[in-house]
């Protein structure tokens, strides 16, 4: 009884505000203390998560993204890739879609390459002759394309997340990397091709190619263009561990943004290293206290319990991806894609393995739910970040991304039911 009078008021607490870790780290706390279990096991947990190895990568590469989004390579990568694509049919959409794709995986918020990007695209797309409404639908829903792609923060710590689980199939975040590869092009170019058949009764016009600009673009960003190749050709061929890609990563903007480009000045770095570390400290409060909060939950073999109460209704794989995806998509509108990793991934992985589902194709799964939720009505923050820097209404968010989520629905349910496309590289 007095169990389930303070989880109700746990769940309270949680509708009024409190601070997720705090509730998070209030519930593995009853939960040890009901099952007499020393307190101690939280304090372990924390000290366990902050002695990985891999958590190095975490904090740099958070860095790394807040120096890209104080700098001025938004205008610079929007340039070059309209010189050298905007010129084939539907190209500066294509650029829109590549460039905050790119954007958003070194940030790892899709908030920010709305503000940072999309207040470029905007009015570029509508002078080359977009209709206001599909762009206002393209920019809302590109802002969140790159959470597939590396060094994406949310690929990062599902990987962390997972392995801390102790799981019989290994999760290593190279291969999270890598599995995110084909999603996020498969998304890009069924945009694509819905961009070019949705504009066919509105022809837009083909800018020019010009070399003499292709080359200005390209030797404005020429310091920029290496940062992929060098840093994640560095991961996916073994040469660099993720934690050492991250220390390259962040170095390297450093010098290009601070040195080269001095576009953020040497009094602003303290004030951008305080800003990031609030955010990393933040993901780790969360994900210490969720840990030890999982650990309750397998000790009390919860997932377990849920495997047999869906089994009891769903008893075959495909039935269940169904309802997941249902499931991540409703809480991906409600929810900030760090809370619904830390909260949910514990839950949701060991109940998938058992239908037969590999961890790393369930988290390529997760985070295209995620991408989708963040700009699915009515509460998608995508939506509510637009409505306010371009000053339009919500319904009209509404209307314009309708369509391109229907497109990316496409694209989801390829990624669920065709898991070739995210595990390639690996046996399974």
């Amino acid at each position: 009884m007095t169990g389930a009078i303070l989880s109700t008021l746990l769940v309270l607490l949680a509708l009024l505000g409190t601070p997720l870790f705090a509730v998070i780290g209030a519930a593995a706390m009853l939960g040890f203390y009901f099952a007499n279990i020393d307190l101690v096991a939280v304090i372990i947990e924390l000290y366990r998560i902050v002695d990985t190895p891999l958590l190095l990568a975490l904090p740099l590469f958070t860095f790394a993204g807040y120096l890209l989004a104080e700098s001025n390579t938004s205008h610079r990568l929007v340039r070059a890739t309209q010189a050298l694509i905007g010129w084939l049919p539907g190209g500066l959409a294509v650029v829109a879609y590549c460039t905050c794709a790119f954007f958003t995986a070194f940030t790892g918020a899709s908030g920010i390459t709305i503000v940072a990007i999309g207040a470029l695209l905007l009015p570029a797309l509508t002078e080359a002759g977009y209709r206001e409404k599909f762009s206002l639908g393209l920019v809302t829903t590109s802002g969140s394309l790159g959470l597939l792609l590396a060094p994406s923060l949310p690929l990062i710590l599902y990987g962390i997340i997972v392995q801390q689980m102790n799981l019989e199939q290994s999760v290593e975040i190279k291969d999270l990397f890598i599995a995110g590869i084909a999603p996020a092009l498969l998304m890009i170019a069924l945009l694509s091709a819905w961009t070019l058949w949705h504009n066919r009764k509105h022809p837009i016009p083909l800018q020019a190619f010009s070399k003499q600009e292709a080359m200005s673009a390209l030797r404005e960003v020429i310091w920029e263009i290496p940062l992929p190749f060098v840093v994640l050709g560095g991961i996916y061929t073994g040469f660099f561990a993720i934690s050492e890609a991250a220390a390259v990563t962040a170095i390297y903007l450093l010098i290009i943004e601070v040195l080269v480009y001095r576009e953020i000045p040497l009094r602003k770095l303290p004030q951008i290293m305080t800003d990031s570390m609030v955010m990393v400290g933040g993901i780790l409060l969360i994900l210490g206290v969720s840990l030890a909060f999982t650990n309750f939950l397998i000790d009390a073999e919860v997932p377990m319990q849920i495997f047999l109460l869906i089994q009891s209704v769903v008893s075959d794989k495909y039935s269940f991806l169904v309802l997941l995806n249902i499931l991540l998509l409703l809480l991906g509108a409600i929810l900030d894609i760090f809370s619904a990793l830390v909260i949910m991934v514990p839950l949701i992985v060991p109940v998938a393995i058992q239908y037969g589902i590999h961890p790393v194709h369930l988290g390529i799964i997760f985070l295209a739910n995620m991408q989708i939720g963040y700009f699915t009505p009515p509460v998608g923050m995508n939506l509510f970040i637009a409505s306010y820097r371009f000053k339009k209404p919500i319904t009209e968010l509404y209307q314009a991304s309708l369509p391109f989520m229907l497109v990316l629905l496409v694209a989801l349910i390829i990624i669920t039911y065709w898991p070739t496309l995210s595990l390639w590289n690996l046996s399974y």
